[in-house]
């Protein structure tokens, strides 16, 4: 398990989106860091400066991509 320290503004689904990457619905897995720091629940906008944790989970990638995201 990884740990992520906040930065002043961040919220939940934007946590999820940076530390599980850009991927097509990432952010959707803030129920997973919610679960996993019960302690820290009252937030929904964050001061900087809190270590919360980061589960593992795979990332699943969309079966078909748009073209752009395609490599070459």
């Amino acid at each position: 398990m990884r740990k992520y320290m906040t930065v002043q503004g961040d919220t939940w689904d934007y946590i999820a989106y940076k530390v599980y990457g850009a991927e097509s619905g990432t952010e959707f897995y803030m129920s997973t860091l919610l679960e996993a720091n019960p302690k820290y629940l009252s937030y929904v906008v964050f001061p900087a400066g809190i270590r919360i944790n980061v589960p593992d989970v795979k990332v699943e990638l969309p079966k078909t991509l748009p073209p752009w995201k395609r490599g070459s």
